[in-house]
């Protein structure tokens, strides 16, 4: 029995595992020694670690009974108990919906603190009582900016998660397989559906966030593997996954692998990888059916297709409930999706026709089998609804120069092997994909066979068979309109291929605007993206026009999904993955140029246009055969090899522009000697008399290069890589918003950048929030990627409302509710119901770092309209009448004695007023109505509430209040009878100067009448100026001391980061508990 550290073996004396076997306790044990006995040296006294074994122990029962139990009933007692003690826990909106939970460790240091691991639809979340301390973590999927497997000195295995401010560890799993798959898997659909929204589409099962479960994401998994292999539409789900077997008769036995049956194909790939792959639409089948059982073909079925090849599967399990479903499916294709058939022998006829893909069986090997939907005896092609669409390959209107028997005997031995090829392996979309097929691929397909064969590797020619009509439709519909994408094809078209005769004539350039201006129209997500023009230029060259179009389809769709749109997420993230593939399989160059940011700058374009634009046509093609035949692994594999080629150059350049130099004049000189094509002049690179000739690379040998090198990556392997990356691009994106954002803002306000951007934070962080548990507004769709860097993140009046009582100094009680209110209408100037980011912060910045009179004004601007408007709350007012009075005397005592005429001051004030009015160059506020001045009061008597100086601050209101209110009725009165002097000086002090007086209350009775025709008060209403206000505050050293004392804005802004979940989560307050709940930085 294997031994343990006698150290701590004495205090391991719980009995924690039986079985019926020796062979079974050792297993246990082993599990034990590996995964916890190196852990136990970390804890400090034996009580510790006994109560971290048996803890972690029983964690694993209850995870391994509840695994057990969810397989017996959909919903388990113990996932049921789980669901209690989440909601328990963290008190999430019932909208957060509970995945899946594991028992695990998280690392604090160098101690492991055993918990666990709650996984719901936007959080991840870790709890933990351990040795008397609880342990609260909460991170927001959104907030993951790297999701990876890893080791430390410790740990072998180690699921790390890495958020803006922290990372953390999480290991000990029962199943770290399935744990980081689901984990993986709720990264990537969060993110994609809250910062990705532009093009993303979410499977139908994972649509409603509240009704997503565990098997929903484990089918995404697998149906983003099934179509990434296969290369297959979005919308084929996988509905069986089976292992059999399948006679494979070029090998003359049958072969192991698994079957993957869909909406529409049945699918077979090999247990050995590249040993044979087979995909059958359901179009194309004729029968199904169940052979008779027997010891050497156990569970057989026979699946018979159109072009006379038949198919033996064995070893299926549930035989008959497969064929019973596959039967089903296959009516409801042949149902929904008419095909039209026709032999070649009618390859004349001048009526629409549409060939399946089994033509391809008897068709001569100088034919593409294929033919556009209407044909006509010239090139010019038929005619639909007055648009010429070719019926022909472009290239084959262009006059070849005479080339030279050696490139046409090449030509010929190739067409040969792919002849024999079909013989033996089929030669429809139904084909044998093997090693051998790979082989021919990478020599390069015959001119005669490539629009064939990349409509057959692509499956185009399933789309182009089963829609008939489809094209000529769209070209009715599309040409003749115009928009920003039409724009933009216009401006391209004699960009593409301009040294290709084919495009220097109006055929090939109308050819070129018909297909792209269809597909724009049929995807207006994509519309048009540049590379577009030069990819569909080519696919021209060698298809009819429709095909092109099905062909186009299959890339931008299938094959390079997120590629083709506004922000090209799927080349940068392919792009990055790039990167990763270097460090790893190139160290050496990885390590001398530190910095990668280069070189994949500079495999963009290989990524986008698949080395058309940097390689020789004649060479590029090449690629684009291995391309349709691969995907994109065939693109990073030459990537490499290209890389490789010229290390020892790249290691020894001393700068950027030399590296893309030594780049460019390599891939320049990648020729194809084989090609009958003549070679096209080519302006990629310049070079200088002193430069050495570069050596010329035949384009085959750099190609059987790549796979023999850089070919073992696997699909998956690219699509973990893709899983990874694509997090890193996204966040970068919101990096670049961000920073974007940023610096617009940082030049208008005061705001430190440090605090400027945690309020950014705090304003993207209030949208996601309503993202997560709103789910009957339309927050999601008011992200939009593609709009200008300050749109893209708008808050609506609750939110924003939310996010101002959290960082807001003037709070008010009750009343803050109300002036978030009016700051938010004040803030929508365009009437849109949403605020940008610069609105709030630039009135932040007023509250915080403003000087007293601009504090004033935008208090003053939030009692007028439009912010104050006839809402019932306007009226309720927690003020006492007497504040309000106007009965009050003028002149009152201060503390130390001291009489003060308030009078005099009064008068001086308003002649300074006047003196500076000619002065002023900003445009004058509309005055203020006695109804708007009580709201302006009520503001401020609440903002004094609980302050310090509380009582002399409202006796001082009191004193401006009441002056306030006798002026604008002085003014009412004056302006009512044209004359106020005699009747001011009653009211005020009979003693006082009647001259003085007169001099300046003429001013003021004055000036509401110069502004009467803008100012929407009526003649002889109570009105108060802001200038008024503004003096009579100046008054009251309190008052002035209040609105010039120094405010902090980073304190509240820490506070709102800890409390900005509690709006929302039934007031759960996280400073309160133990260690604090952090959403963003734990």
């Amino acid at each position: 029995m294997p031994k343990i550290n006698s150290e701590h073996a004495q205090y391991l004396h719980v009995q924690e595992a039986e079985g019926a076997t020796p062979e079974e306790i050792n297993q246990h044990w082993e599990w034990l020694e590996q995964n916890l006995l190196h852990t136990l040296p970390v804890f400090d006294n034996k009580e510790d670690i006994v109560s971290f074994v048996k803890g972690k122990i029983k964690g694993l029962i209850a995870e391994t009974t509840s695994s057990k139990l969810a397989e017996l009933e959909e919903e388990p007692e113990k996932f049921r108990e789980a669901l209690v003690k989440f909601e328990a826990r963290f008190n999430f909106p019932e909208a957060e919906k509970l995945i899946t939970y594991y028992s695990c460790c998280c690392w604090k240091g160098k101690v492991p603190r055993q918990g666990w691991l709650y996984l719901s639809i936007n959080h991840l979340c870790f709890y933990s009582f351990f040795l008397g301390k609880e342990l609260k973590l909460i991170i927001p999927w959104v907030d993951v900016q790297k999701l990876e497997r890893t080791s430390n000195v410790i740990m072998t295995d180690i699921i790390r998660i890495t958020t803006p401010s922290k990372e953390r560890d999480f290991s000990l799993f029962l199943n770290i397989d399935e744990a980081f798959r689901i984990m993986e898997q709720l990264a990537d659909v969060t993110l994609r559906r809250l910062l990705d929204n532009e093009i993303f589409e979410l499977d139908p099962g994972l649509q409603d966030p509240t009704q997503i479960t565990k098997r929903d994401l484990e089918a995404r998994a697998q149906n983003e593997f099934f179509r990434a292999f296969f290369r297959l539409p979005r919308k084929e789900m996988v509905h069986e996954v089976l292992d059999c077997s399948l006679w494979t008769p070029f090998s003359r036995c049958h072969t192991a692998g698994r079957m993957y049956a869909s909406d529409s194909y049945i699918c077979f790939t090999s247990k050995e990888s590249g040993c044979c792959d087979v995909l059958i639409p359901l179009g194309e089948v004729v029968s199904i059916e169940k052979m008779e059982d027997t010891s050497l073909l156990p569970h057989p079925i026979i699946i018979s297709i159109r072009s006379k090849m038949a198919f033996q599967f064995i070893e299926l399990k549930d035989r008959d409930s497969l064929v019973e479903n596959l039967l089903q499916r296959l009516k409801q294709v042949n149902a929904g999706n008419p095909v039209y058939y026709n032999s070649l022998k009618n390859k004349d006829t001048t009526s629409p026709t549409f060939h399946s893909t089994s033509v391809f069986s008897n068709c001569e090997s100088d034919s593409t089998g294929i033919v556009a939907s209407q044909n006509s005896d010239g090139n010019d092609g038929g005619k639909d609804g007055g648009h010429l669409l070719n019926s022909e390959e472009l290239r084959s209107n262009v006059a070849q120069p005479g080339t030279e028997e050696f490139r046409k005997f090449k030509e010929r031995v190739k067409e040969s092997l792919w002849n024999d090829h079909f013989a033996e392996y089929g030669r429809t979309v139904c084909m044998f994909r093997t090693e051998k097929i790979r082989k021919l691929v990478a020599m390069g397909i015959p001119e005669s066979l490539r629009g064939e064969l990349w409509l057959l590797f692509s499956d185009a020619v399933t789309d182009l068979a089963s829609h008939p009509g489809y094209y000529e439709n769209l070209v009715e519909a599309s040409m003749g309109k115009c928009c920003i994408a039409t724009e933009e094809i216009e401006r391209d078209l004699h960009r593409s291929l301009p040294e290709h005769p084919t495009f220097q004539s109006e055929t090939g350039i109308a050819a070129l605007r018909r297909v792209l201006t269809a597909y724009a129209h049929r995807n207006p997500k994509i519309g048009y993206c540049q590379s577009m023009n030069i990819l569909t230029s080519v696919l021209l060259l060698y298809a009819k026009e429709e095909e092109a179009f099905w062909l186009l389809v299959a890339v931008c769709e299938r094959m390079l999904p997120d590629y083709f749109n506004h922000r090209v997420i799927g080349a940068q993230v392919d792009q990055s993955a790039f990167e990763e593939l270097i460090k790893e399989r190139l160290p050496e160059l990885a390590e001398h140029m530190k910095d990668l940011t280069t070189l994949s700058s500079i495999s963009l374009s290989w990524f986008l246009t698949l080395f058309l634009s940097i390689m020789p046509l004649e060479s590029a093609v090449n690629a684009v055969d291995c391309f349709f035949f691969d995907g994109i692994k065939a693109i990073f594999q030459l990537g490499l090899a290209v890389l490789e080629a010229n290390a020892v150059e790249l290691c020894n350049s001393k700068d950027d522009g030399q590296a893309l130099m030594i780049l460019s004049r390599f891939l320049d000189h990648v020729k194809n000697e084989e090609s009958p094509l003549s070679p096209f002049k080519n302006h990629h690179t310049f070079f200088s008399d002193d430069q050495e000739p570069c050596a010329v690379t035949e384009v085959a040998d750099l190609i059987r290069d790549s796979y023999e090198k850089f070919g073992d990556y696997s699909v998956d392997q690219i699509e973990q890589m893709r899983y990874r990356h694509r997090i890193r691009v996204l966040q970068s994106h919101e990096d670049t918003t961000k920073q974007n954002v940023l610096r617009v803002v940082i030049p208008d306000v005061s705001i430190v950048p440090e605090d400027l951007e945690e309020l950014y934070d705090l304003f993207k962080r209030e949208h996601l929030i309503s993202c997560y548990w709103d789910l009957t507004s339309p927050v999601i769709e008011r992200h939009d990627p593609s709009r200008a860097y300050a749109e893209q993140y708008r808050l609506d009046h609750q939110q924003f409302t939310n996010l101002y009582k959290l960082v807001s100094p003037w709070t008010c009680g009750e009343h803050t509710e109300v002036l978030a209110e009016r700051t938010f209408r004040l803030l929508d100037e365009n009437m849109d119901h949403l605020i940008e980011f610069k609105g709030l912060a630039c009135c932040l910045d007023v509250m915080y770092n403003g000087e007293m009179n601009e504090k004033i004004k935008l208090l003053y601007r939030l009692h007028i309209p439009p912010a104050l408007t006839e809402d019932e709350r306007d009226s309720q007012s927690p003020l006492k009448n007497p504040l309000l009075s106007t009965s009050r005397p003028l002149v009152i005592g201060k503390a130390n004695g001291e009489a003060v005429d308030y009078q005099k001051q009064l008068k001086q004030m308003l002649k300074d007023l006047a003196k500076e009015k000619d002065a002023k160059m900003e445009k004058e506020l509309p005055k203020m109505s006695q109804r708007e001045f009580i709201q302006f009061c009520k503001t401020l008597y609440s903002m004094f509430h609980e302050d310090p100086e509380e009582n002399d601050l409202y006796q001082a209101i009191a004193t401006v209040t009441t002056l306030l209110l006798q002026i604008g009725e002085v003014g009412q009165r004056s302006s009512s009878s044209g004359s106020g002097s005699g009747e001011f000086t009653d009211d005020l002090q009979g003693e006082a100067a009647a001259s003085d007086q007169d001099a300046v209350f003429n001013d003021t009775v004055k000036t509401p009448q110069k502004d009467s025709q803008s100012s929407p008060v009526a003649k002889g209403d109570w009105t108060v100026s802001l200038e008024h206000i503004l003096a009579s505050l100046l008054t009251e050293q309190s008052l002035v001391n209040f609105f010039e004392k120094p405010l902090e804005l980073k304190p509240k802004l820490e506070n709102a980061k800890l409390s900005q979940y509690s709006l929302k989560t039934n007031g759960m307050s996280y400073p309160s508990r133990g260690e604090q709940v952090k959403a963003n930085s734990q």
